[in-house]
């Protein structure tokens, strides 16, 4: 069994992460799983949450580009 290097990220609610931080531990969780070296239910828990890592990112981008989007519209 491969041991976790960061257990407090994993158990960190998804929604109460920044970008940057959701974004960072996306990178790390990828590399973990790229790796190899993890067993097949670790594997699918890490898999759960990159993808709601990557919900939460995709989101925050949304939010900032119509926050953009309304700006420039105000300014014409």
């Amino acid at each position: 069994m491969a041991t976790d290097p960061q257990p407090d990220q994993e158990q960190t609610d998804v929604a109460d992460l920044s970008y940057e931080e959701a974004r960072q531990e996306l990178i790390e969780l990828v590399a973990r799983l790229e790796g190899g070296q993890a067993g097949l239910e670790e594997s699918m828990r890490l898999w759960q949450r990159g993808e709601a890592l990557a919900a939460h990112c995709e989101a925050w981008l949304d939010k900032a580009e119509a926050s953009l989007g309304s700006e420039g519209t105000s300014e014409e």
